[in-house]
């Protein structure tokens, strides 16, 4: 094998409570990734001469022009990384294409690093186990092990603490305006919630929780004030992450269509069904 396509899927925050913060910065959360069946593609050539490239290909612009980073992309970062641990001489050429918005809360940049770390493995045959990949994956970001593991999940710790969870299937509607949102700047903001209690999955299946981000965010960003504003017109609009997609469950499909024929203009969203487990799509 010397190719490798794989589908990096988005994941939606269903709740977001910050519990504490630990001394070397970092926020203890508590929280439930839903995985969706939509994402970014990407594939991989495996070469011999040892270079690792990547070019990106914009599905969707959501940002209007804004160009992902290619210095520190975290595909890049994740190929060089496990290739220096493996002790692998081998190259790859990567060609990402981008659907989900940078900035958005849905994991975009953590589901690719995952997707290179899967993908890597075994284009190169290094045999690592999926512990070894998420141990490398939480050195990228917090949220990476859950895209390795590839299952839908109640998150502790910094997010790197993983319980699998069997969540109802249920459609979601997402939607972005066109602003970024800065993980740090909410995470520093002096009024975030720091100290809420942790709850059980009995307390989110009875509604009780939030996304401790959401006030400091809907401050900081009005457009993500008017976006929750706007989609809580056709249901209980709530924001994903730290990020500026917000969503909503829908009953089915056609019913998020509907909402999006009349986004406003600038706006951009899809509609996706969440997974329990995904099965990486895979084409040699």
């Amino acid at each position: 094998m010397n190719s490798l396509s794989l589908l990096a899927p988005a994941k939606l925050n269903l709740f977001l409570h910050v519990t504490g913060r630990r001394a070397d910065g970092y926020h203890e959360l508590q929280t439930l990734f839903q995985l969706l069946d939509y994402g970014d593609r990407l594939r991989f050539e495996s070469r011999e001469d040892s270079v690792i490239s990547l070019h990106v290909k914009h599905v969707k612009d959501t940002h209007r022009g804004s160009a992902l980073p290619i210095e520190d992309n975290l595909i890049l970062c994740a190929a060089s990384e496990i290739a220096r641990l493996a002790g692998c001489k081998k190259g790859v050429s990567v060609t990402l294409e981008k659907r989900l918005p940078v900035g958005g809360g849905l994991g975009g940049g953590s589901s690719n690093a995952a997707a290179g770390l899967l993908a890597l493995n075994e284009l190169w045959g290094l045999g690592l186990s999926v512990d070894d990949l998420c141990r490398i994956g939480v050195g990228l970001g917090a949220d990476v092990p859950v895209f390795v593991r590839g299952h839908s999940a109640w998150g502790e710790g910094i997010g790197e603490i993983l319980e699998p969870a069997a969540l109802p299937e249920q459609w979601y509607l997402v939607m972005t305006p066109p602003c970024e949102v800065s993980t740090a700047a909410v995470f520093n903001d002096e009024n975030l919630t720091r100290n809420s209690a942790k709850i059980r999955i009995a307390d989110f299946l009875a509604g009780r929780c939030r996304n401790d981000c959401e006030p400091v965010t809907r401050r900081l960003y009005p457009a993500v004030d008017e976006a929750l504003t706007w989609l809580g017109r056709f249901g209980e609009a709530r924001m994903s992450g730290t990020g500026a997609s917000v969503f909503i469950p829908l009953a089915d499909e056609a019913a998020g269509k509907k909402i999006l024929a009349g986004l406003p203009a600038g706006w951009n969203g899809f509609t996706a069904k969440g997974v329990e487990r995904m099965k990486h799509v895979r084409e040699n």
